[in-house]
Parts: C-alpha cells; structure tokens; sequence
C-alpha cells in the first residue's frame, strides 16, 4: 500500500512539475527512480498514463482519469494528517476512563473536573466500578487500577504507593484485644473484601518476604465503605489501602495493627499498547502523575 502511495504521489508530481527531472528535484529523489515508479504504475494498471517525448510528457485518457483521482486522494490524506496534527496538539472527543468506586470519588473528582477545565474541547466519561474491566472489549482509554497488576499486554504508570493495613475500632480492640502477629488473626472476626486480589487471603511481610495468610468473615462486601462503615462500629477487622483510612486513622477512629508487617502496593494508571498513544490519553496520566507527586494520604 505504502509503495502504491509513493507511485501515485510520483505520477502527480511529473504531471505539475511537467517532466520527470523537475519532479525528481522537488520530491528530492532521483530521475530514474521517478521513471521507474511510474511505468511500474502503468504496469500494475494495464494502461499507459502518459505519452513520452524527448521534449515533454502529455497525459493519455487513462493519466489524465487517474490524475484527477489521484490529486483528491492525495489531498484528502494530507488532510487527514493534518486533521490527526492537531488532535494530538489540541485534544478533542471522549476520554472513556474506569476507576474503582471509592478512590475515584475520593481522589479522583476534583482531578477530572481540574483536567476539564484545562482542556475545554475535551469529554470524560468517568466509570466507576470495583470489577477490572476489559479495555479492548469495552471500549476504555484507560484505567486506574490498584494494586497487583495481571495484563502485561497494557502500558502501566504508577501514580502513587500507599500501604495495605489492617485496621480496627478502639472499642474492638478493648473488647478483643489486637493480634501481635499475622498467624493470630484467625481469632479475630475479619471484614473482608470480595474482589480481593488472590481471594481470601490477606498479605503481609515477612522475615522470607511476603506471605498470604488465609482470611474468613462473617461480613464480605464488593466495596470498601460498607466494609469501612462496619469495622467503625466495631464488627471486626479489615485490610484496606491506606489511601481509604488516612482521616480515620488521623482522628482515632480506627487504630492500626501489625505495621511492621504491612505490604506496599502502588496506584496506577493502564492503557493498551498503541504505537502513537493518543493525545487525550498521554494528557490525562501526565496530569494524574502531576497531581498525586504528593499523595493526599501521606500528607501531613
């Protein structure tokens, strides 16, 4: 296709610059190569496009009917690169975004609104769900996911890091007393969180690393509120990111146990491979990475 392109774009050029070497010097490329593309053109099309003289080359029927094609698409190519130009310049269209339910609305509104007003010919269309969606199949720019990362075949950007922690009320623990070790939460009453990567297991470190430790609950919930609403009342412990309990833990609210054996995990932003990943896209990560250099959570 790409030599096809040059061949059509090699014709036109001999029939405005009217000969072969006044084409060759403005395309700057050789006269024989000029020649050559051309009656490799007439051959692939059967027809002879122009007649040749020592003096001046005229156009047959068949040139002058694929010259005037030729023009038009060749202008309409340069058109749409152009068009392509200044999109990536100037963003435009609908930026579809997945973000999880409680980070989003927690750390990610002001965000959007902030990039919007920037780039006023730009739509976001902001969905927020706890499952991973598929990007490809469901037609995503990008999304923010947290934690482990499975899909190698997307480009990842790490926003920000944050800890996983297990945390309870006061009263929980005046009642229960605070496990001094992972192996002992199997006597508390846990709050669990049902699309936790690696299932019923909670993470934590080691001396060998990290480990899974089993987990069970009387409470299991696809969002971190509910599990948060509970473990405020003092139902039971939950293993939650520090980015959702930084106020609570801040005001006394819930009180952090095991943090020497707390696991760091990271904030990132996905999309799939593309050789010129779109402006919209590139934009939005840029100011997300902007945004969080300080994590709200760690403030203070």
């Amino acid at each position: 296709m790409a030599s096809r392109f040059e061949a059509l774009e090699l014709f036109v050029a001999v029939v405005d610059h009217e000969g072969f070497s006044a084409a060759a010097r403005a395309l700057g490329v050789s006269k024989s190569h000029v020649s050559k593309q051309v009656t490799a053109l007439e051959d692939r099309l059967g027809a002879r496009l122009l007649n040749r003289t020592t003096r001046q080359q005229t156009l047959t029927d068949s040139g002058r009917t694929l010259y005037d094609s030729a023009r038009q698409v060749l202008a309409d190519l340069q058109e749409a690169e152009q068009a392509i130009t200044q999109l990536q310049e100037c963003p435009r269209g609908t930026l579809r975004v997945s973000m999880p339910m409680s980070f989003g609305t927690s750390y990610l509104a002001e965000p959007i609104a902030d990039f919007m007003a920037q780039y006023q010919r730009l739509a976001v269309e902001a969905t927020l769900a706890d499952r991973r969606v598929n990007l490809l199949e469901e037609g995503y720019d990008l999304a923010i996911r947290i934690g482990r990362l499975d899909d190698s075949s997307l480009i990842a950007r790490k926003l920000a890091a944050y800890r996983m922690v297990a945390v309870g009320s006061p009263a929980y623990f005046a009642e229960h007393g605070r496990p001094d070790t992972p192996a002992a939460l199997g006597a508390h009453q846990l709050l669990l969180y049902a699309y936790q990567h690696g299932g019923r297991s909670w993470t934590f470190r080691n001396s060998r690393g990290e480990q899974a430790v089993k987990v069970d609950g009387r409470l299991v919930a696809n969002n971190g509120e509910v599990l948060l609403a509970a473990a405020r009342q003092g139902l039971g412990l939950v293993w939650v990111p520090s980015f959702l309990v930084a106020d609570d833990l801040a005001a006394g609210g819930l009180e952090e146990v095991l943090s020497e054996h707390s696991v760091s995990r990271g904030v990132w932003a996905v999309y799939p491979h593309s050789r010129h990943v779109s402006a919209k896209v590139r934009l939005f990560v840029d100011f997300l990475v902007a945004c969080f250099a300080e994590p709200p959570w760690q403030r203070g």
